[in-house]
């Protein structure tokens, strides 16, 4: 198989089982993996919350170190105001993290599923949209669109469609793009040097990743309420 049939198969959208109602409902595999990731956070922050110690050691340590890191990163750009989004934005940190490396276990990340990306940015874009609502009012929101001026005002509604397309092609597109390039060096030295890169392209760039996502975000949700004091 070369390397365009199994980029080919790789852009496929599987099907894990489909659900025996209403003539069939295909179960995307990456819905599979996702509820897989959720039970693995969720089985993680019971078994690393359930004996907590005001002096923390071990797992706590590193428990709070993790939420201490995303609290102040998000709040170093959002201020005081965004500390009421930390939950969903350190969500997509992790959620968007472990997709990306979860391809070290033999599972195939739910980020190579277009489906997935796109579903990630549009739900960015709505928290961008209701952070800017939120702080300025609906009547603020409205009129920052024609800030700085109103010609502008065709531009700032296009980048509703812009914004959210960036990001999820972002986010797909690096993540298809690590796999075209460990079949090309599966090309040339089949044997020791995929490993290195396998290492490489699904923990270092699968967590620079998610922390991109995140931080353009966060970035933008600072944007839309710069101006509400």
């Amino acid at each position: 198989m070369d390397i365009g049939e199994k980029l080919k198969e790789e852009l496929e959208c599987r099907v894990a089982f489909t659900i025996p109602v209403f003539g069939g409902i295909p179960v995307p595999e990456s819905c599979v993996i996702t509820w897989v990731i959720m039970l693995i956070v969720v089985i993680a922050s019971i078994l690393m919350v359930r004996k907590l110690k005001k002096v923390p050691t071990g797992s706590q340590c590193l428990l709070e170190i993790g939420i201490n890191w995303m609290n102040n990163f998000f709040l170093e750009i959002l201020g005081p105001r965004g500390k009421k989004y930390l939950p969903i934005l350190e969500t997509f940190l992790i959620y968007i993290g472990i997709s990306n490396i979860i391809g070290l276990f033999g599972l195939r990340p739910p980020t190579k599923d277009l489906g997935v990306t796109a579903t990630l940015a549009i739900f960015s874009i709505l928290l961008i949209q209701y952070s800017g609502i939120r702080e300025k009012g609906f009547g603020g929101w409205l009129k920052s669109f024609k800030e700085p001026m109103g010609l502008l005002l065709p531009m700032n509604i296009l980048e509703l469609l812009i914004k959210p397309l960036s990001l999820c092609m972002r986010l797909f597109g690096n993540v298809l793009g690590a796999f075209v390039v460990m079949e090309l060096i599966k090309m040339v030295l089949p044997v020791g040097l995929p490993l290195v890169f396998s290492f490489y392209f699904d923990i270092f760039d699968g967590c620079i990743q998610a922390y991109v996502f995140v931080f353009l975000t966060s970035l933008f949700m600072s944007e839309a309420m710069e101006e509400a004091e």
